[in-house]
C-alpha cells in the first residue's frame, strides 16, 4: 500500500504537503486548508451535500475546505497515509485493513448504512449466489467492503474466488461508473457494488437484482460510509476536526430531510467527476436502498472484519480497540 520509496518521491510529496498546509508539523494556528475526500457515490450524499451547500466551509471560516475525490478506498487511504488527504468520507473496508496493518486512522462517525447491491449481468447466467460458480465479478477494489459482504455469502456456500483457488473469477479495483461499460460489453456477469451505480445497472441495462442491500451480509447495520482522520490529525486540529464534525452533522440532517435537492446535488456532482447523468428514477429507488445517519455500529465493524479474516485477506485475528472513537461526534449531536 505503501508508495513512497525514493527521495525524488518524498521530496515531491514535501512540496506538495506544505503547498497544501498539512504536513505533519503544522498546527491549528498555521492551517490554511483542510483536504477533504469523498467518492462520487450516493452514500457519500452528506459529504457531496456539504461540499456543495459550504457545510463544511461555512464552518471552517478563514481556513479553505479543500477536496478530493477517489474512485475507491485503496486510493483514499493512500491519500491519508501521504498527507494528501486530512479529513474524508471512505468505506469501512479500507479503514478496518489500514488500521490492522499499523496505519494512523480514527473513525469519527457514520455517514450511511447499507447501499450495497448485488447484480448480476443479463444473459450472465446467474439468479443466485448459488449460479456464481464458473462466473465472474467485480468490486471497487480487492477486499473492499462490498468484496467481502459479497465473498462470505459465497463462501457460506461453498463457493471461493480464484483469489484462494476458487471458480469464481474476481476483478478489483473497477471504479462503479466504469461497471456500467463493462456490463454492457459482456465483460463481467455480476458485481457487488455501491448505490447509485448497482440500481443504475437494473434500472438502465436490466440487470437482475440477486441479492438486495437489506439481505446482503450486515445489509442493514454494517457502515457503508465512515468519516475518518489520522490521530495526528486530531490530537493537532481538535477544533477543525469539531468543525468538520458540525458540518457532517448539519450535512447529513439536511440529506434525511431534503430528498429531492440531495439527489439533485449528487447527480450534478456524479456528471462532473464522471461525465455520467443518472435518471432520476434510478437515484430515487437507489435512495431507498440504504439508511443515512449518523449512528455507528462497532459490532457490524467488529463482524466485516471477522468475515475478512475469514477470506484470507488479513493474517490475524482483528481486533478494532481504537479503530472507533464517536465521542467528539456524540457530544457535537447533543448540542
Amino acid at each position: 500500500m505503501k508508495k513512497i520509496g525514493t527521495l525524488f518521491t518524498i521530496g515531491l510529496l514535501t512540496l506538495v504537503l506544505a503547498a497544501c498546509g498539512s504536513d505533519s508539523g503544522s498546527n491549528e494556528g498555521d492551517l490554511e486548508e483542510v483536504n477533504i475526500g469523498y467518492f462520487p457515490n450516493l452514500d457519500h450524499a452528506a459529504g457531496i451535500v456539504g461540499k456543495e451547500l459550504n457545510f463544511f466551509q461555512d464552518e471552517l471560516g478563514d481556513v479553505k475546505a479543500e477536496f478530493q475525490n477517489f474512485p475507491n478506498g485503496n486510493d483514499f487511504i493512500d491519500a491519508l497515509d501521504t498527507g494528501l488527504v486530512d479529513i474524508g468520507y471512505v468505506g469501512p473496508g479500507p479503514a478496518i485493513n489500514y488500521f490492522l496493518s499499523g496505519g494512523d486512522i480514527v473513525i469519527l462517525g457514520t455517514a450511511a448504512n447499507g447501499a450495497t447491491l448485488i447484480v448480476s449481468r443479463e444473459g450472465s447466467g446467474i439468479e443466485d449466489l448459488d449460479d456464481f460458480g464458473g462466473k465472474s465479478f467485480c468490486t471497487p477494489g480487492n477486499g473492499c467492503t462490498h468484496n467481502v459482504q459479497l465473498e462470505i455469502m459465497l463462501k457460506e456456500l461453498g463457493l471461493e474466488s480464484n483469489r484462494v483457488g476458487g471458480t469464481v473469477e474476481h476483478q478489483s479495483r473497477v471504479a462503479p461508473a466504469s461497471m456500467i461499460g463493462m456490463f454492457e460489453q459482456g465483460q463481467i456477469d455480476a458485481t457487488a457494488a455501491p448505490e447509485p451505480w448497482g440500481t443504475y445497472l437494473v434500472e438502465e441495462l436490466d440487470a437482475h437484482v440477486v441479492t438486495e442491500w437489506d439481505d446482503v451480509f450486515l445489509g442493514e447495520t454494517l457502515p457503508s460510509v465512515v468519516l475518518v482522520t489520522s490521530n495526528a490529525f486530531l490530537e493537532e486540529n481538535p477544533e477543525i476536526v469539531d468543525q468538520v464534525l458540525r458540518a457532517h452533522k448539519e450535512s447529513v440532517a439536511f440529506t434525511q430531510e431534503n430528498t429531492e435537492d440531495t439527489l439533485t446535488a449528487v447527480n450534478d456532482t456524479i456528471y462532473e467527476l464522471t461525465q455520467t447523468k443518472l435518471p432520476e428514477t434510478v437515484l430515487e429507488k437507489a435512495w431507498t436502498r440504504m439508511t443515512i445517519t449518523t449512528e455507528t455500529h462497532a459490532d457490524a465493524l467488529q463482524e466485516w472484519a471477522d468475515a475478512s479474516y475469514e477470506l484470507g485477506f488479513m493474517e490475524q485475528e482483528p481486533d478494532l480497540d481504537g479503530l472507533v472513537d464517536t465521542s467528539r461526534l456524540d457530544a457535537i449531536l447533543e448540542e
